[in-house]
């Protein structure tokens, strides 16, 4: 019954108010960063805010506490090779944490409690489609790197982090296509997406440029999709 609210505050602590600048100076000092020490603050009050139950500091203080040696671990052991992997494996960490919470917080366990937060649950899913999946999307198609052409419409005419919001922005759509059974709605905006980035991908004659923008997109419709269903099941 507290897995949802769990969630939903490691998504905003770890994505949402972990500004880039952080993640830099933890991975250079490590240890001795510390905002290493603000993040896991962070995390903490959220659990206490979200839960709104004193009695329930413990799991705070148990998020806190594996939260701060995952992190650490990750920092200590990651390489630039194996970053990526590192990422992954630190966020599964995480989840498994709240979900042993979640099971040992409410004994007579059943899967449909574990997102019996109505609201709480499209809080999540939306915040979830946002900074944490772009960079998610970001670092799977990561292994590739795309071509640029210089005074190409792509190169000069692209806006700072456009990219990133246009993905923000079409996964919400679709999310909100879903939940309210317009279906025909993702298949307007696969249409419209297609019409006005791949025109512009066909003027600068990049096949690996434009592969590497289509992987990006269909993952980005495809979690969107995934996360849609998920909700209304």
């Amino acid at each position: 019954m507290i897995f949802t609210p769990l969630i939903l505050a490691h998504l905003l602590g770890d994505f949402l108010l972990q500004p880039t600048s952080w993640v830099a100076d933890k991975e250079r000092k490590k240890e001795r960063s510390i905002y290493l020490y603000f993040h896991i603050l962070i995390h903490i009050v959220l659990v206490l805010i979200l839960l709104w139950d004193l009695q329930l500091c413990w799991i705070a203080a148990i998020i806190g506490v594996t939260h701060f040696f995952i992190d650490l671990a990750k920092l200590r052991l990651q390489t630039p090779k194996n970053k990526r992997t590192w990422f992954f494996a630190d966020q599964l960490l995480h989840i498994l944490v709240i979900v042993l919470l979640s099971v040992f917080y409410y004994p007579y366990f059943k899967w449909e409690d574990f997102f019996n937060h109505e609201n709480l649950k499209l809080i999540s899913a939306v915040v979830f489609l946002t900074v944490p999946s772009s960079i998610i999307i970001k670092t799977l198609i990561s292994i590739w790197t795309p071509v640029t052409v210089d005074h190409s419409k792509v190169r000069t005419e692209s806006l700072v982090n456009a990219g990133k919001y246009i993905g923000i922005l079409e996964r919400l759509l679709v999310f909100v296509f879903i939940i309210v059974n317009h279906w025909e709605g993702v298949g307007f905006m696969i249409a419209a997406k297609s019409v006005f980035r791949f025109s512009d991908l066909a003027e600068a004659k990049q096949r690996k440029l434009t592969e590497y923008v289509l992987i990006g997109t269909l993952l980005s419709f495809g979690i969107a999709v995934l996360t849609g269903i998920l909700i209304k099941i």
